[in-house]
């Protein structure tokens, strides 16, 4: 007997063509947001947005941006680096 751990998934493990048109279908309950100076695009599983490290995140994105995201999507204002390690840490619970 096993069980899956979500994780966090990077707009690279999608086609070009699925990236360019911002169309891409994102997996039952996950969400894309944007991350960092490049606005990297990550998926990440819904079940985030209940932990408090993730809701400090999205405070900060509403302090900075309120809710017009220039991208469309949710827009976290941090560095990669820092979502990286904060979602690691969330993979691990």
């Amino acid at each position: 007997m096993g069980f899956r751990l979500p994780v966090i998934r990077r707009v690279s493990s999608f086609s070009a063509s699925q990236v360019a048109s911002k169309s891409v279908e994102l997996p039952k309950g996950y969400l894309a947001v944007y991350v960092g100076e490049n606005q990297k695009r990550f998926v990440i599983p819904i079940s985030y947005l209940n932990q408090p490290s993730f809701q400090d995140l999205l405070s900060q994105a509403e302090e900075e941006f309120g809710y017009d995201h220039p991208m469309g999507g949710l827009t976290i204002p941090c560095s990669e680096h820092v979502f990286q390690r904060i979602t690691s840490h969330l993979n691990g619970l």
